[in-house]
């Protein structure tokens, strides 16, 4: 039988159900794991083992309670916990205990989860890194924001993490650590209790490594459930999207993307190579200012109250998002309103797309999390994607693909990922 530690959600939840193992099992695994590796990792900005046995063992002496039963749950630490301190990655906030959960946290809780610790971030989910290594190979970055999230998911110390995206903060510690990563449809999940940097854009997602755990987690926190594999098989239309940065990816990367794209054309695949409207090619600058503009405001506090708290990264965002004058703020966004139309028009004539992750295999050194040059466009768009891991590069850390769905066609995105997944991986 598979180590505990290693089983996706929905294997625990199964097994706890059945009886076959108790969450109290489950949970020593993984603190087993932990114990083992976190000093090297760090994915873990909060962990109690003790007060992980204890969620475990109640739940293993209570009826079930939903879908979650049992399943340990890391959470980034921008995300409210009642019961652990949450500190936003930043010094400010060091040691402050919530009043009340997140909502993701309380319904994940009402579903039965184990909330394992709360796992490292950037400060206030931006670019300045915390302590968090690559478990692959721990000289080179995890990438950002969810970092701890995709490094604890990836070296097995929990099933699935939350994480968050405002511009690649799901897709690019994924692509990095070679990891399962899903951002939502923009407004999909509640964010009550959770960090804002840009409310233009942020959204809540998954680290994780098994597809089923994704829909699991819809199923526990919006109600959806999960949708059945294509009917006898049938594949997917792809529309294979190099976008304008595309002289930006490296060798590795363009070659992990034509095989991908030759291998699903092999499998019976319709790919196509729509062509992007012009527009698109100024979307990553829109997204910057419409994202500093919002972060100047989300984080207004801090930046007037704490400023010598803060990196010089982040004053940076702070200062570039008050030099955005309303009117350039206004205009962005009626671009990137008229953009989402073109994107919906875009996909009219297939299932889902296929774009790089990330740059190429996570850089060398801790000082940045990487270029999130990939990921800015869909995050604009409001549209769910899913990384998959697939491939290796010449330094032999992960390489992921890019697979992005519909606006609210997250169920079906997911499903024809894992059609996706089980011919590429």
């Amino acid at each position: 039988m598979t180590e505990l530690n290693r089983l996706g959600a929905k294997d625990v939840a199964d097994l706890i159900a059945s009886r076959e193992a108790g969450a109290e099992e489950v949970v020593k695994a993984c603190i087993a794991r932990i114990e083992e590796r976190e000093p090297d990792v760090g994915a873990f900005q909060y962990f109690d083992a003790d007060y992980a046995l204890e969620q475990a063992r109640t739940l293993d002496n209570s009826p079930s309670k939903g879908v979650l039963h049992g399943v340990p749950l890391g959470i980034k630490d921008i995300i409210d916990t009642k019961d652990m301190p949450t500190g936003n990655g930043s010094g400010i906030y060091q040691g402050r205990r919530p009043i009340s959960d997140a909502s993701c946290v309380a319904l994940s809780r009402g579903a039965g989860a184990i909330i394992l610790g709360k796992t490292v971030t950037t400060e206030f989910a931006y670019f300045f890194p915390g302590k968090t290594r690559n478990p692959h190979n721990l000289s080179h970055t995890t990438g950002g924001s969810s970092m701890g999230s995709a490094a604890g998911a990836a070296d097995h110390m929990f099933p699935i993490g939350f994480g968050s995206q405002t511009a690649a903060s799901v897709t690019r510690p994924a692509a990095y650590c070679g990891t399962l990563g899903y951002k939502a449809t923009t407004g999909d999940f509640d964010l009550q209790g959770v960090c804002g940097l840009a409310a233009s854009y942020d959204t809540l997602g998954f680290l994780c490594r098994d597809l089923e755990d994704i829909s699991l987690m819809r199923q526990a926190l919006i109600g959806d459930r999960p949708m059945p594999p294509r009917a006898d098989g049938a594949p997917p239309r792809v529309g294979f999207v190099r976008t304008p940065w595309w002289d930006e990816a490296d060798a590795a990367t363009h070659h992990a993307l034509g095989w991908a794209a030759e291998k699903l054309a092999g499998e019976g695949a319709a790919i196509t190579e729509p062509t992007l409207p012009s527009e698109f090619g100024e979307l990553i600058e829109t997204h910057k200012l419409v994202m500093a503009f919002d972060a100047a405001r989300a984080r207004a506090y801090e930046y007037v109250n704490h400023p010598d708290e803060l990196s010089p990264q982040f004053t940076a965002l702070m200062e570039e998002g008050r030099a955005v004058s309303y009117a350039d703020y206004r205009a962005a966004q009626t671009q990137s309103v008229a953009c989402r139309k073109q994107v919906a028009d875009l996909m009219s004539d297939v299932d889902v797309l296929l774009a790089p992750s990330a740059p190429g295999e996570a850089p060398e050194g801790h000082a940045a999390t990487g270029d999130p040059i990939f990921s800015r466009m869909w995050t604009l768009l409001h549209v769910p994607s899913v990384t998959l891991p697939v491939a290796t590069g010449d330094s032999g850390l992960p390489i992921g693909v890019q697979i992005i769905g519909k606006a609210h066609g997250d169920g079906a995105l997911i499903s024809d990922a894992r059609w996706i997944y089980d011919r590429l991986k």
